[in-house]
């Protein structure tokens, strides 16, 4: 959610900050913005609403040259998208200014005390609080400024701050809303996500909460709270920059769901075990499992899903009760936390608001905690600790629609369900490695699977401007359908929802008519009668289904569907982890039919980091 960039070097600026801004495009935002201190040590502000074409029209015709600068993506929380709300925002003389993600919790009270004070508000934003807060606190030393307005703004922050009375240096601090810092050869960079510095550094280091930094072109010291330095150990990014990029696809959510089954063996590799029943990568001890009394799977959106499949999974193989949880609501209902339980958080970024709110909530009473992840060195990967954080390894991930991460979270969760089962003497170890063999032969079945693509587009093509589309399954498969559901949602803005196949009757049948588009997922042979007797509900009634469906069930389900997307076989478990990429397929081409931006959909953004 919203992209900050800044440089200070010898270089200019402006182009700087635009690249790194397109880098961080992919986030989600509805204005643009840099402020960059030129000839004179005056602050040039050069800003506009919609994608970055106009603000680099506006550059184009305005040019703003300078060594130091800032730059930020908004995507509005407080205000309309608008030029006069985008970032950077300034003091009343426009001698500092600042960019900011996050909610300040408490600015309509630090505006009232500033008005009173004189300054004058032309934004609707909270940010534009901070900026004149600065100017109300600044005695000659920026450092003491933003340490004293820390310690007064309520709420989540990712500032990077610029000031003509220090034109060579640029500052930035960090509450709840990730930052990331740079510096090489003479030149300072700060971001809110590392690929807006990989072309110019692979060396970072991450800001705590309540952290400041200085960058001027001798290096960069970070603060804590109190202005005592700290020490941070710099993070090597290893990323291929090319993972980055879209590699001659289309759209970065057509190249991420080609990378799939890449993205499998990455996860799988490193966790197959070398002896048999040991799994060295479960941070917990045979006994521990064994201990174990309940699990919580708590995650937002995407990984919620996969947390509901993770649900599903351990539950029949480990004979544990599992919770899956969204995270914005666990922590308000004061969740009841007992000994030997297990939390575990999922998250792509690392970076989830609420997911990391509801983390700290149930370390605060006393759970053991673990992580799913993706991103390396994130402030959810931090909190949990480096042995109890379960890494995805998918690789960047662009588009705002997940594919990849959301696959490797599933394959992640099986793989806990295998190892927790096999520890608590659940699932006898033949069981095991029958399984683990078929979570190694998922990658080529994943290419299989790809191959739907075709089919999908001709599909697509006749079936684009349907209103409504719903998805429907039973046990996993219904897990499977609400992230189908919310993937066509995302991208193409089709209405469409997931209903448990049994519950049609029982009341979403009311909504069905001649010509309405049900796509059916089906994976587990065992509900296949109970599914098949929904079906005929549904088209006795007019509407037209779809069915994804096993290569071994086909035959089954032919007559009852209008159309078959069929997947390679699979372990009940793993069926749905290829059943996904046709239903991703299928939201993609829906999308691109429609002529909608699939990578960047209207009101979304990657990482949500306010709550």
């Amino acid at each position: 959610m919203c992209g900050i960039v800044g440089y200070i070097g010898k270089r200019n600026a402006a182009p700087i900050l635009m690249d790194g801004l397109e880098k961080l495009s992919y986030r989600g935002y509805d204005s643009a913005g840099i402020a960059v201190i030129g000839a004179g040590d005056r602050i040039t502000v050069r800003k506009a609403k919609g994608r970055l074409e106009n603000l680099a029209a506006l550059l184009a015709a305005s040019p703003a040259e300078g060594c130091v600068g800032i730059g930020h993506t908004r995507w509005a929380t407080h205000g309309e998208p608008s030029d006069l709300n985008a970032h950077p925002h300034t003091d009343v003389k426009g001698g500092i200014a600042v960019v900011h993600n996050g909610i300040i919790e408490n600015h309509e009270a630090l505006r009232r005390f500033l008005t009173a004070e004189g300054a004058v508000f032309v934004s609707q934003t909270d940010t534009e609080v901070i900026a004149h807060l600065l100017k109300h606190l600044y005695r000659g030393d920026m450092k003491e400024a933003l340490l004293r307005a820390i310690a007064m703004l309520e709420g989540s922050y990712a500032l990077g701050v610029v000031c003509d009375a220090e034109p060579g240096v640029l500052y930035c601090a960090r509450n709840d809303s990730p930052l990331v810092v740079g510096f090489r050869d003479g030149e300072g960079f700060i971001a809110s996500d590392i690929p807006a510095l990989l072309s110019h550094t692979r060396d970072v280091l991450f800001l705590e909460d309540k952290e400041i930094a200085r960058l001027d072109l001798g290096g960069v010291s970070v603060y804590d709270a109190y202005g005592t330095p700290s020490h941070h150990e710099l993070f090597h990014v290893d990323w291929d920059i090319d993972s980055a990029e879209k590699g001659g696809y289309a759209h970065y959510m057509l190249k991420e769901i080609h990378e799939q089954p890449e993205a499998l063996q990455k996860t799988f590799a490193p966790r197959r075990p070398q002896t048999p029943g040991v799994y060295e990568w479960l941070p917990l001890s045979p006994e521990e499992a064994r201990r174990l009394r309940k699990i919580s799977i708590v995650a937002c959106g995407t990984a919620y899903h996969a947390g509901v499949i993770g649900k599903y999974a351990i539950e029949r193989l480990a004979r544990l009760p599992v919770e899956a949880e969204i995270a914005s609501e666990y922590r308000y209902r004061d969740p009841i936390i007992g000994e030997e339980e297990l939390f575990i958080a999922v998250s792509q970024s690392g970076e989830t608001a609420d997911t990391l709110a509801a983390l700290r909530e149930a370390k605060r009473r006393g759970a053991r905690v673990m992580a799913v992840c993706n991103v390396v060195g994130s402030t959810i990967a931090r909190e949990v600790g480096e042995v109890g954080t379960l890494y995805t390894y998918a690789g960047p991930e662009i588009a705002v629609a997940s594919t990849k991460a959301y696959m490797t979270q599933v394959e992640m969760m099986v793989m806990l369900a295998i190892a927790l089962g096999e520890l608590r003497g659940t699932l006898p170890r033949q069981e095991a490695d029958r399984m683990l063999r078929e979570l190694a032969q998922l990658p080529a079945k994943a290419h299989q699977a790809l191959e739907s693509e075709p089919l999908l587009q001709r599909f697509a093509a006749g079936a684009s401007q349907k209103k409504h589309v719903f998805f429907v399954g039973r046990g996993l498969d219904y897990a499977l359908s609400m992230e189908a559901a919310l993937k066509l949602k995302e991208v193409s803005y089709i209405f469409s929802e997931a209903y448990a196949a049994g519950e049609l009757k029982h009341g979403p049948i009311a909504l069905l008519q001649p010509g309405r588009l049900v796509v059916a997922t089906i994976t587990q042979p065992a509900l296949l009668e109970k599914t098949i007797s929904n079906l005929r509900e549904v088209t006795a009634r007019g509407a037209t289904v779809v069915a994804v469906c096993r290569e071994s069930l086909v035959e089954k389900v032919e007559g009852s569907v209008e159309q078959i997307i069929p997947i390679p076989d699979a372990d009940d478990l793993l069926a749905p982890l290829l059943a996904v990429i046709p239903l991703q397929l299928f939201a993609y081409c829906m999308a691109v039919s429609r002529g909608c931006d699939v990578d960047k959909p209207r009101n979304l953004a990657k990482s949500v980091t306010v709550e």
